[in-house]
């Protein structure tokens, strides 16, 4: 009997381990695919210009969100959060969070096809709005959609306002779209998944309590290299 009660608690504990491991390697490949797509859209020059990504404080990337998810309830699309280290946000881009983007209307804008968002926070506030809590998007947080090309002058006034801009790509075609009535929070049991352990968002952002995972390599890589210094007024 004992050995029996030994050889099941060995089974359930390497079952238990496998599938840790597996929702890891799961949070891993979305940090690897928002490395890709942030890499892919970063290397077209008529996408996001260059003086809005050179002021933004933090960048969110959720890959491959499909509105399959959203007619049959699940309703969101998660990704990941990268800011410029420090509390003022003017150091090199860190470690990622784990992020999820919830409601609104954008399941029946994105159509069939697998999107990736991307949305580039402006200020502190926003940024730290994210970090800690769920924000509403054209409520808690002004948030419109992006201007892409090499100049921004002829953006509108209130576009250059937004604490919040937001871009899609599907079937290669990348433009602004709006996110307004959308929810965006922290997705801390993702995070627990991808670090093997209890992270808050602010945590890994604000403090810097944990070094960025193998998978965030080509995300940091391209960020510090197309943005290396943040160029907003503060």
């Amino acid at each position: 009997m004992r050995k029996l009660t030994t050889l099941f608690a060995a089974t359930a504990f390497l079952a238990s381990t496998a599938f840790a491991e597996d929702k890891q390697m799961k949070e891993a490949d979305r940090v690897e695919n928002a490395g890709k797509v942030m890499s892919e859209i970063l290397n077209v020059p008529e996408d996001i210009p260059q003086d809005l990504l050179d002021k933004a404080e933090c960048v969110i990337v959720m890959p491959s969100v499909v509105k399959a998810a959203f007619i049959v309830g699940a309703s969101y699309g998660r990704g990941v959060m990268s800011c410029r280290g420090g509390d003022t946000f003017n150091g090199p881009w860190g470690a990622p969070t784990m992020m999820a983007l919830e409601g609104g209307s954008f399941g029946l804008q994105i159509g069939g096809q697998a999107t990736d968002f991307v949305l580039l926070l402006m200020n502190d506030r926003s940024a730290k709005a994210v970090l800690t809590s769920k924000v509403k998007l054209g409520a808690d947080a002004s948030a419109a959609a992006g201007p892409k090309g090499r100049d921004t002058s002829a953006s509108t006034d209130a576009t250059m306002r937004a604490e919040i801009l937001t871009y899609s790509r599907a079937r290669g075609a990348f433009a602004g779209v709006s996110l307004e009535g959308s929810t965006l929070r922290p997705d801390n049991d993702a995070n627990k998944n991808l670090y093997g352990k209890e992270m808050r968002a602010d945590a890994i952002v604000l403090k810097g309590a944990v070094a960025a995972p193998p998978s965030a390599k080509q995300l940091l890589e391209t960020l510090n290299a197309k943005s290396p210094k943040n160029k907003s007024s503060k």
